[in-house]
């Protein structure tokens, strides 16, 4: 087992199964740069565990008893940063199917990604540091054939979206194909640091929490090519 760096993404894991938590945990602390920071059998109970130690991410299941994942992500993320400032984790749902329509809830409800149980482990690995960083969807093919799937009809393009200038726009569109930060930096020649700006403008104007909910927002505003 790796000793967690100062640095290290603090990780809660919420599933009933404790038998399933025990292989997680194993392997999120066999990384220098993760640490497991509490467990949750229910929502109930990961609505607590996130308010008290207020990780970075929290891996999500969501069919347990006592109070859903889906449930349990909306009153997470809607409790907002707690009183030091810290900010709202980054949540991840965990799930056994790949169109599963409680996923798609759930992201519509503010998780950042699903990832499958079954998923190889270096993927979960993955799928923790990619939302941890903001720079890319996790499993973005996956996402947006979730939602091509369970999406809605499209609804009206709020007002915000005409405040994009036109770089923004073209910035939008790329991250709305599942582009990471640095696909659309080789795509529009321009530094990855330069499109984290943009991305950070596009969140901040659309009022998003991540680059998935702007996947979710162009498929229900009708916003994809």
């Amino acid at each position: 087992m790796s000793t967690p760096t100062s640095a290290a993404i603090r990780v809660a894991l919420v599933d009933d199964q404790a038998l399933f938590r025990a292989g997680v945990r194993m392997l999120v602390e066999s990384q220098a740069d993760l640490e497991v920071v509490g467990e949750a059998g229910n929502g109930a109970e990961a609505i607590e565990l996130a308010g008290r130690e207020r990780p970075d991410v929290v891996l999500m299941d969501i069919r347990m008893p006592v109070l859903d994942g889906i449930e349990a992500t909306r009153a997470i993320l809607g409790a907002g940063p707690a009183a030091a400032g810290s900010p709202a984790p980054r949540i991840i749902v965990l799930t056994t199917f790949d169109l599963d329509e409680a996923a798609a809830r759930a992201i519509r409800a503010g998780a950042s990604g699903f990832v499958l149980k079954d998923a190889d482990p270096e993927f979960l690995l993955a799928a923790i540091r990619t939302v941890h960083a903001g720079s890319a969807v996790i499993a973005a093919g996956a996402t947006q054939e979730l939602f091509e799937h369970f999406g809605r009809s499209a609804s009206p393009v709020p007002s915000e979206f005409a405040e994009l200038t036109d770089r923004e726009r073209q910035i939008f569109d790329l991250a709305a194909r599942g582009l990471s930060n640095a696909e659309i930096a080789a795509h529009e020649f321009v530094s990855e640091a330069t499109v984290k700006t943009h991305v950070s403008r596009v969140l901040a104007k659309l009022g998003l929490r991540d680059r998935v909910q702007l996947v979710v927002y162009a498929f229900e505003h009708g916003l994809r090519d």
